[in-house]
């Protein structure tokens, strides 16, 4: 089963910089939609920003402006470039891809390992 790595994480101070990166453990054929998603404390899983087939984008509205989504479809890659972090975007990470048979990680079920961000002083 085709599973999502997702890296670049970690611990910044407020207004830096993180690039995070996802890719699959395995084949997934075409990818239509890319996306990233977030879980901050004490609230439940949100998504952040998304890349069509086509590379339009779309983001949370408190990220607008601050992150930018990108895709490497030979490589079936997606990536996070975050930029001025608040602490508010403190929380983990996870990508998700929509294939042609359906969305990697079920959306409505709760997922695992993703990537930690912590933007603290």
């Amino acid at each position: 089963q085709v599973q999502l790595v997702e890296s670049g994480g970690g611990q910044v101070q407020p207004g830096g910089s993180l690039r995070l990166s996802c890719a699959p453990t395995g084949s997934v054929g075409d990818v239509y939609i890319m996306a990233w998603y977030r879980q901050t404390p004490g609230k439940a899983r949100e998504g952040v920003a998304t890349i069509t087939k086509r590379g339009d984008t779309s983001y949370k509205s408190t990220v607008q402006g601050r992150f930018t989504i990108s895709r490497d479809d030979a490589r079936k890659q997606v990536h996070l470039q975050m930029n001025r972090l608040l602490p508010e975007d403190t929380g983990v990470y996870w990508c998700n891809l929509q294939t042609a048979r359906d969305w990697i990680r079920p959306p409505g079920e709760s997922w695992d390992q993703g990537t930690q961000v912590t933007v603290s002083s």
